[in-house]
This record gives C-alpha cells, sequence and structure tokens, in this order.
C-alpha cells in the first residue's frame, strides 16, 4: 500500500524545490560574474606585459605630459617642412641660375669663336699690308727708300727691313743717317737675343 502525504507535506517539498532552484541559478550567476572579473584582471595583465613601450623603472607619461610631447613633435615636423620648403626653393633657384649661366657660357664662346674669326681676319689684313709695303720699298730705289726710313722710328724701321730680302735692306742701310743705321742695326741685333735657345 502506497502512502499518501499530506498536502501540507507536498506544498513544502515544492517549495524546497523551488528554493533549490533559485540557489543554484544564484550561485550560477555568482560563479558566472566570478569567472568574468577574473578574465577582465588576466587580460589586463597581460595587457600591462605585453606593453613593452615604457622601460622598467620609468614613469608613465600623464596626458598632460602625453599632449605637451604630442605638440612638440608636431612643431617639430612643422619647422622640418618649413626647411624641407626653403631647400626646395634653393635648389630651384640653383637650376635656374646654373640655366643662365650655361645660356651666358654658351653666348660667351660663340663670341669668342666670333672674335677669333675677326681677329684671324684682321691679323691676315694687316699681314697682308705689311707684306705690300715690304715690296714697295724692295721695289723703291734704295736712295728714295733711305730718305723714309730716315724719318722712321728705329724701332718701326726693323720691322720693315727685317722682311726685305737682304740685298733690299743693305741697299737701303747704306742710305740712311750713320746714326739711324747704327740704332736699326743695334735693335736688329738684340730681337731675338731673348729667346729660347732650344
Amino acid at each position: 500500500m502506497t502512502r499518501r502525504h499530506g498536502p501540507k507535506k507536498a506544498a513544502a517539498g515544492h517549495r524546497r524545490r523551488a528554493g533549490r532552484g533559485a540557489l543554484l541559478i544564484l550561485a550560477t550567476l555568482l560563479g558566472v560574474s566570478g569567472f568574468l572579473r577574473l578574465v577582465e584582471a588576466t587580460g589586463g595583465a597581460f595587457a600591462l606585459a605585453s606593453d613593452a613601450t615604457v622601460p622598467a623603472g620609468a614613469v608613465e607619461p600623464t596626458a598632460p605630459d602625453a599632449i605637451a610631447l604630442l605638440e612638440a613633435v608636431k612643431e617639430r615636423e612643422r619647422k622640418v617642412s618649413e626647411r624641407e620648403a626653403r631647400l626646395d626653393a634653393r635648389i630651384e633657384a640653383l637650376k635656374s641660375t646654373e640655366e643662365r649661366v650655361e645660356k651666358q657660357l654658351a653666348a660667351l664662346s660663340a663670341a669668342e669663336e666670333d672674335l677669333a674669326r675677326t681677329v684671324a681676319i684682321a691679323d691676315g689684313a694687316a699681314e697682308q699690308d705689311v707684306a705690300r709695303l715690304v715690296a714697295f720699298y724692295e721695289a723703291m730705289k734704295p736712295k728714295d727708300a733711305a730718305r723714309l726710313f730716315n724719318e722712321m722710328a728705329p724701332e718701326f724701321a726693323v720691322g720693315f727691313l727685317a722682311r726685305m730680302r737682304p740685298d733690299a735692306a743693305a741697299a737701303v742701310l747704306a742710305g740712311l743717317d750713320p746714326k739711324a743705321a747704327y740704332s736699326i742695326s743695334v735693335l736688329m741685333a738684340g730681337r731675338n737675343a731673348n729667346a729660347p735657345r732650344q
């Protein structure tokens, strides 16, 4: 025969089971909360251990120190940018100056070549004029040429006599005043005295 419990006992058993369920839920919540706190604490410890930017024994910068450091870095970056801009401007100015100098050198070289051609033409013309005069003096009678050479400065006369044929020059010298002939002879003898021997 089965024993029947009374309604009071059944209600009390039901209450005990409901109380145990609530305790179980509360214990589970407390356990999960403790676990989460443990994970959070270990996660923070891992983060501190992995942060190797702060050397041992150093004090971490506070927020105002970090802001001041950031401001200093920004100011230094601004100065570096200004310096780079000035250097770029100088480089551009140097390039422009270099181009102008190259153009001027090219123009100077062209002018020098023109001048050399002009001097060569002038030298050639002067040489032709002197050669013509020498030919004229050689063609003149020695007595007439000697009168002209007596009027010339000895340094000037030497240039013509040195270019004349020896027989024509000798005839002109013979007709000159003795002092003029002597001066011209001394100048002719000393013309190449300082020339190198070798």
